[in-house]
Parts: structure tokens; sequence; C-alpha cells
């Protein structure tokens, strides 16, 4: 590995301009807790107070406003856990206390994950009157037998019908797809990606079943998982079904048709900022001084307690200058088609020559191309994306 070589003194640094800045909102419930998942999210215990946790969300904005003055929030993504437990008239009471506290760009982006059950899809068409304009699906399969496998609590028409409720209501839509499933053939990987596009998705987020840490799977994985080849046989075939389909493979897992890219998830990617509210939400914040991360208190009964009493953030610390080449690397190299290298300079407040050396040990063996000042990963740098990651990781001595 070829070591960071800068150490900035701290009075020396400084950032010359602040990124784009969005806003994540964190529902942390869901009915049911998938065996896979590793997000935050709970199964409530009893009803859900929907107008309580609304008067939280605000009341913690109104606590972080003071670090975001004057500043245009681009995009709005409300993530989860499912915020579809949430009805229309709580969210649209929400996005209004949004735009009564907030200077939000006129074309935001403002996107709810939801998923496919029915009295979620009856409230689709409410959620875009609210002023949701994007939706995000957890379809994973179209396949009844991979849906029971993954502990979904919907069947197969139910996620055709989220998506078709989707296309009437939303100009841009985007189903989550899961591959590698157990017992899944490359066939039917690729078949459940012919429903997503004859369902009319304009965006598609295609994602490797992995056992995460702390889930059930992990402790309990399932039989008939398909082998390293055949999984990316699997995601081969997606990508170039995909790519005949006019879809853009602009993310490592994202795929888009032309102007349909998630713009929330572009400004994580390019290392730009965003206030994270709710249960668990992370957030990073750039001033000229620093780049801050928080964390809120991650179970629902402590988050609540600690947004009455004035203390909902549990952890704030800034990044370490040594981290911050490593973090922006992270994320800038998942985007396929590159970045302009002038972009880390802007970011970070650190100059290139902090990375060079490992930028031309990327280039030896052969997992980025640069280009003047464009730099992107070749597809074996997408391929071994973790081993190109690690070449920019801090000095350890």
């Amino acid at each position: 590995m070829i070591p960071l070589q800068f150490h900035p003194r701290a009075a020396a640094w400084r950032l010359d301009s602040l990124p784009p800045l969005s806003l994540y909102i964190h529902f942390p419930w869901c009915v049911r807790k998938c065996p896979y998942c590793d997000f935050n999210s709970h199964e409530p215990r009893s009803a859900l107070d929907q107008d309580g946790y609304i008067d939280a969300l605000i009341a913690d904005l109104e606590s972080a406003l003071p670090l975001i003055w004057g500043r245009r929030v681009q995009t709005v993504f409300m993530g989860g856990g499912t915020p579809s437990l949430f009805s229309p008239a709580h969210i649209d009471r929400l996005l209004r206390a949004l735009d009564a506290r907030l200077k939000l760009n006129p074309d935001a982006e403002i996107t709810l994950e939801a998923n496919p059950g029915t009295l979620e899809i009856a409230q689709f068409a409410g959620y875009r009157a609210a002023g949701v304009n994007r939706l995000s699906i957890g379809v994973q399969s179209f396949h009844p037998g991979h849906l029971s496998a993954l502990g979904r609590i919907h069947g197969a028409d139910e996620a055709r019908r989220a998506a078709e409720q989707a296309s009437r209501h939303f100009d841009t839509f985007n189903l989550d797809i899961m591959y590698a499933l157990p017992g899944q053939t490359l066939e039917q990987a690729l078949a459940d990606i012919e429903q997503a596009l004859v369902l009319g998705a304009r965006h598609l987020s295609a994602y490797h079943l992995t056992l995460e840490p702390n889930t059930l799977f992990a402790a309990r994985p399932p039989a008939n998982l398909p082998d390293d080849d055949l999984a990316a046989d699997m995601q081969e075939a997606i990508e170039a079904r995909l790519a005949a389909a006019g879809f853009v493979h602009y993310e490592t897992s994202a795929f888009a048709l032309p102007g349909h890219q998630a713009r929330h998830n572009l400004n994580y990617w390019t290392f730009g900022d965003y206030l994270g509210i709710g249960a668990g939400a992370h957030g990073k914040l750039s001033f000229h001084d620093r780049i801050q991360r928080d964390m809120r208190h991650k179970q629902p009964a402590a988050y609540l307690a600690g947004v009455a009493q004035g203390n909902q953030v549990q952890t704030s610390q800034p990044v370490a200058h040594t981290d911050l080449a490593f973090e922006f690397m992270m994320n800038a190299l998942r985007l396929t088609e590159g970045f302009a290298l002038s972009l880390f300079n802007e970011r970070t407040g650190l100059p290139l020559s902090t990375i060079l050396p490992a930028l031309e040990q990327a280039q030896a063996r052969g997992w980025v191309q640069r280009d003047g000042d464009w730099l992107r990963p070749t597809l074996a740098g997408q391929r071994f994306l973790n081993d190109l990651l690690g070449l920019f990781l801090p000095d350890q001595d």
C-alpha cells in the first residue's frame, strides 16, 4: 500500500467554499425486520405515534438551523425503515414545516422510500400531492419464492401494483432489486430486471445480497446461495441488459435513464454535505475551518427523549484531516464515469499532491484512468473497489 504523505497543520487548513447541501430524514420503523437488513429499523411494539415523531423531527430541525444558516437545500430524502408507514397528511405536515424553515431549492428533489404493502400503494397519490416528487420502492424481487426467502411481507403481485401506481403519479421512481438470492438462477435474476423495465422504472438500484454483520442472515446464512462465479455472471448480465435498454450505469449499484439519476445520492458520492435528522440519522456538514460528522441517538425512544431534552445528537466530531482523502475517494470512486480531480481540493481543502502517490499506484495496477483533470475507475477498479480504496487509507504507522 502507498500511504498518504500529507499531514496538514490544522491552522493552515481551510475550505474556500461549501459544497451543496442535502437533508436526510430517518424513519426508524418497519412492519417487520428483514433478515438481511442492517439499517436502523425497528418493529413497532405498539401503534406509531405519527404526530409525536413529526413533532420531534421539526424540533430536531429547528435546533440544527444555526449550523446551516443561509445555505440552500438541494435535495430531501426520507429513508428508513419504512417512511410510507406514515400517512400522506403527516408527510405533508413535515414538508410544509421544512418549507417554512429552510431555503429549499424551487426544483428540489424530494424522495420518499416506500414498501409495496397494499396500504402504502393507496397512499402514493397523497404523497405526490404533499410535494414528494420521487419515489424509491423496495421491491427486491418479483419472484414469490425469493421474496419469501428474503422475509419480505409483500408478494409479487403487490410489487407489480406498487410500481404501476408509482408510474401513474411520479415522473421518476426507483425500484430496488437484489440478485444472488438463495436458489436464484441467472435467468431468474434477469427476469426481475425485465419485469422492472416492463413496469416503466426509470431508475434501478441492483444490489448483490450480502450477509451483513449483526443480521439474522449473518447468524444463520440461508442455504443454496449462488457461488461467486454465478453472482458475477448475474452482475454482468444485469449491466449488459440495462445498457441495452438505455440505462446509464452511473454508480456501483445504480442505473438510470438519462436525466433520472438520483441527485441526492450524487451529492453523497461527490462528498457533498447533508444534515441528518431523525433516530440514528448521520450528517456531514462543512464549515470553513472543519468538516463535522454528527449522529442522532439510534433507538427511537432514546431519540425522542433526547429531542425533548435538547440533546438528540449522540456524537459530533470533526473529521481528522488525515481521514479526508480516504473519505472523499470512498465516495467518489463509486461513480463509474468518474469525477474532476479539482473537486478533491474543493471538497476536502487538501492539495492534490496528498493523493498523487496513491493515484500513481492505482494507475499502475490498471484500476483508474486519468485524462487531464478527469479521473475514472476502470472496469477492473470497479470490480476490485475495496483494494483500490485501500490505497487511500491514511498511514497507520
